[in-house]
């Protein structure tokens, strides 16, 4: 699919039973798929599609941070980008496009104008839910300490995830003061933000089986001869088949007519590209290609979006835990400070947002058997997973309930607050009052946090393991409910609704595919088996 076309907010019936007043939000954390883009690849030139996009205006106002070595200080260079490419005789030309354009030009998979709307629209979006509505989030941003923001290496992702924070907090909602947010990277080869078959041989074999296994089901259909007859006449002309397989491959086929389709006339391709029923063909085999692994087999799920639910749940136990390991470790602004080695004054975290890929949102909804009969995430499209607690729960040894009796900063106090170097170092961020006299975990750099998030469930003392009681997870695709069906049995879910999955059940069903050591299991048993003996459902 392409772009995302969301559904009205939720009346005020639909929001008081999707937030029923028996729980209470805890913590949101949002994984967000980029928004619209240029395609990953130039194709179809010979079809009349320009090779070169006119649609990135951020490249002609960039900044970069420089060093004056006369000042010893950073200040700021403004400039634009051009782009440079080969000529006929590959001597160097600029890049331009359809019209000439020589500014604007968008590198191979960049993230459009239309996909930062899309990203900053999707921020509006969930202001709209999370801080009018729901009152989770207050309106006046003092600090980004109480939010964990992460995004892939891949740059159309920290575009997005810049765009969609700026669209929850825009400028004027921030204090004037407001200290650079701390968002997260990871080296490529660390990389588990997307399935990743590059630093991963073991998941790039299993890959390669799924994908193969459907080429071998679906090259030879009707409904492959049929994208043959509409689209082959600018395949190569040696190998003219439409394929899973061909060259261009179905799915590179797919992201050009997905790219073309969110974007204006000046790249579009000829008709035949849109036909209905090729549209729901390519989707189709797309789907199987790409994602059937995580239905089927334990070790692709494993290998491929494993590490991230891990993480992602222990997040969750960190909350619940009343620890650093809620993502307090990897934003803190001073890590070493006192307040966060004794666990006074510091801020739990209550938001996440992840900027990723549309691999990644497919990843978990199969993975956690939420995935049956969906089409390709189209772009700017995101799962939220929401942790609630019962409302009458004392677990936290306060009186303190959230969202209930925090009391919001208004701008006035957001101005006399935000420059006070005092207020950093000793008073709480906003909610930080919600831990006081707790004992959060201690932690220091180059140590994960101490908590149970990565502990096995079976592994689990019955202390430890009531640490996770009265808690809830609950996961919303583009804003619609998802059930994982595992949660479904009595007990596992909340009385009445089985899409309030019990944090303990939840943690069971993630475990089981959650690597050990996700290094080594990616250089092991490269060319065993792909396909499992046996039927591995996923979501149980």
């Amino acid at each position: 699919m392409t772009s995302l076309v969301p559904r009205p907010p939720y009346t005020d019936d639909e929001l008081k039973k999707l937030y029923p007043s028996n729980l209470e939000l805890q913590l949101v954390q949002i994984l967000l798929r980029h928004g619209e883009r240029s395609p990953v690849s130039a194709r179809f030139q010979n079809a009349g599609l320009p090779a070169f996009w006119p649609y990135c205006s951020a490249v002609r106002q960039l900044k970069s941070a420089v060093l004056d070595r006369h000042t010893g200080q950073f200040s700021t260079m403004e400039w634009k980008r051009r782009l440079e490419t080969f000529g006929a005789q590959d001597e160097p030309v600029l890049a331009a496009g359809p019209a000439g354009e020589l500014d604007g030009v968008c590198e191979m998979g960049m993230l459009t104008d239309r996909g930062r709307e899309t990203t900053f629209d999707l921020g509006t979006r969930l202001r709209g839910l999370y801080v009018d509505r729901l009152h989770f989030l207050p309106p006046v941003l003092l600090n980004a300490d109480g939010l964990y923001l992460r995004a892939t290496p891949i740059p159309r992702a920290l575009d997005s995830v810049q765009e969609t924070f700026t669209g929850l907090y825009p400028a004027h909602t921030r204090a004037p003061a407001f200290p650079a947010p701390a968002i997260l990277t990871r080296a490529p080869g660390d990389e588990t933000l997307f399935p990743n078959d590059s630093n991963c041989r073991r998941f790039a074999a299993l890959s390669r089986a799924f994908a193969q296994r459907t080429a071998d089901r679906w090259n030879a259909t009707e409904d492959m001869a049929y994208l043959t007859k509409l689209w082959g006449k600018w395949m190569p002309e040696d190998a003219p088949r439409v394929a899973v397989d061909s060259r261009p491959r179905l799915s590179g086929i797919m992201d050009t007519i997905n790219s073309t389709l969110a974007h204006g006339p000046e790249t579009r391709l000829p008709a035949e590209f849109y036909d209905p029923k090729a549209r729901e063909i390519i989707d189709k085999i797309g789907v199987e290609e790409w994602f059937s692994g995580y239905k089927e087999s334990n070790e692709y799920r494993m290998l491929g979006i494993g590490g991230l639910l891990g993480d992602v749940v222990g997040r969750m136990v960190g909350s619940a835990e009343q620890s650093t390991a809620d993502g307090q470790y990897e934003v803190a602004r001073k890590l070493e400070s006192s307040a966060m080695k004794d666990g006074k004054g510091v801020t739990p975290v209550r938001f996440g947002l992840s900027g990723c890929h549309d691999t990644t949102l497919a990843a978990i909804l199969a993975s956690l058997g939420a995935y049956e009969n969906r089409k390709w995430p189209p772009y700017t499209s995101h799962i939220a997973i929401e942790m609630f607690r019962k409302a009458d729960s004392s677990k936290r040894g306060d009186s303190h309930h959230y969202g209930k009796a925090m009391i919001m900063p208004t701008e006035s106090s957001a101005s006399n607050s935000s420059g006070s170097k005092s207020a950093e170092t000793s008073k709480p961020g906003w909610f930080g009052s919600l831990f006081s006299g707790s004992s959060a975990a201690r932690a220091k750099p180059g140590n994960p946090p101490p908590g149970i998030g990565r502990k096995r469930s079976g592994e689990l003392s019955p202390a430890e393991r009531a640490k996770l009681d009265g808690y809830y997870v609950r996961i919303r695709y583009n804003d619609e409910v998802m059930t994982v069906p595992g949660c479904k049995a009595p007990g596992k879910h909340l009385e009445g609704d089985e899409s309030f999955c019990t944090l303990d059940a939840f943690k069971a069903i993630v475990d089981k595919f959650v690597p050990d050591n996700w290094r080594q299991q990616c250089r092991t048993n490269i060319k065993g088996p792909a396909f499992p003996p046996k039927p591995e459902p996923a979501g149980y």
